[in-house]
């Protein structure tokens, strides 16, 4: 791929993930889903190109929405985990055994999501509702859903994959010759 090629698609993809996060303002209860969707996008540019330009639209992406965006704690998510998963995780489906692979994918999952909702809740002050609402015995429950989703997410990304190189992969070079 010609190099303003690499440029068009990293800058396209960008331009979508921003977009697809600004929709946390229109449709708020997604605050969780729209980065994984944009996250989800950065798997275009590893495949066409490589991780370093996904690595650069992630951070360009993370920056915009965190400058950008008024739902803070949807930019969060995105910077914290959904924006960088979707560009490592074939790194960690290569290298690692399947039970360490999925571990590691689990504690890495929960280090960032703890870590972005402890930052949301104490320096951006964003309220945890269902903790203020239930009490703090509802957060092992709620951290065991994340995990379930989080799964869900994982397999659905792998498939996301697996249908983009068999039926759309030679389509999509044809745009970027």
């Amino acid at each position: 791929m010609r190099q303003s090629a690499k440029t068009a698609l990293a800058g396209i993809v960008s331009a979508l993930a921003v977009a697809i996060m600004f929709a946390t303002t229109l449709i708020p209860f997604l605050t969780y889903a729209l980065p994984a969707i944009s996250g989800a996008l950065l798997i275009l540019i590893v495949i066409e190109v490589n991780r370093k330009w996904a690595f650069a639209s992630y951070a360009a992406v993370s920056i915009l929405s965190f400058l950008l965006l008024n739902d803070k704690e949807a930019a969060l998510m995105y910077i914290a985990f959904f924006g960088y998963y979707p560009v490592i995780k074939s790194m960690l489906e290569s290298r690692l055994p399947r039970v360490v692979e999925y571990l590691v994918k689990l504690l890495l999952f929960n280090v960032s999501v703890i870590s972005a909702t402890l930052l949301a809740v104490f320096v951006l002050k964003i309220p945890l509702e269902d903790v203020e609402e239930r009490g703090p015995a509802v957060i092992p429950y709620l951290l065991l859903m994340a995990n379930a989703m989080f799964l869900l997410y994982d397999y659905t990304l792998t498939q996301f994959v697996q249908l983009y190189l068999k039926k759309i992969q030679h389509r999509f070079r044809k745009l970027f010759r």
